[in-house]
């Protein structure tokens, strides 16, 4: 993986445990070599993850929306700012651009992003890792929700385990580096075999 786009909040005034967990995925990122591909903006986790991923040397690569393109939300200093028209460009040229994801604390925004790259996982639109980084239990209600998801048939085992999960950057780049997809899973699900 060279590239991990990471999906995080925006909003500001969160727990200073967030922020500190956003920092530590930037500086991770930085110091493994993996350029961070992320939201474009400057305010909540995700100014703490691009700032950190350019304070310890990394790239940081942004993708903004164009109505969002302003000085108080757009980060000013990324190594490349990318502008889209839409929303939906945006979370595709996003995907274009990584080869991991990693979904830190965030509202509707970063559960969208997460769901939507799950899914294309799971109908083989790619092979790529996804994990969450469960800081402070915060995916835990969620987490619970999958397994219920997967105990009532409505998700394949396979594709609920290949959700990766660690509360440590550094844990969850190491298993997302070991990811193997479930390509039989795929395709029972896509009734291919």
């Amino acid at each position: 993986m060279r590239s991990v786009c990471v999906y995080c909040g925006s909003a500001d005034g969160v727990s200073p445990p967030f922020l500190a967990a956003a920092r530590r995925v930037g500086a991770a990122l930085a110091h493994s070599g993996r350029a961070l591909v992320y939201g474009g903006g400057r305010t909540g986790l995700m100014g703490a993850l691009a700032d950190a991923a350019l304070e310890n040397g990394g790239q940081a690569l942004g993708v903004i929306v164009e109505n969002m393109n302003t000085p108080a939300l757009a980060h000013p200093g990324l190594t490349r700012l990318e502008v889209t028209a839409t929303i939906h460009q945006r979370k595709a040229r996003m995907y274009e651009l990584a080869e991991g994801y990693i979904a830190l604390p965030g509202g509707f925004g970063t559960l969208d992003e997460l769901f939507e790259t799950l899914t294309w996982g799971q109908i083989g639109e790619h092979a790529k890792p996804v994990g969450i980084l469960n800081v402070d239990g915060y995916y835990d209600p969620l987490l619970a929700m999958l397994d219920r998801a997967a105990r009532e048939k409505f998700l394949f085992p396979e594709h609920r385990q290949g959700l990766l999960v660690d509360e440590d950057p550094q844990g969850l780049l190491e298993a997302m580096e070991k990811h193997e997809h479930p390509h039989a899973a795929v395709k029972r699900w896509m009734r291919q075999g």
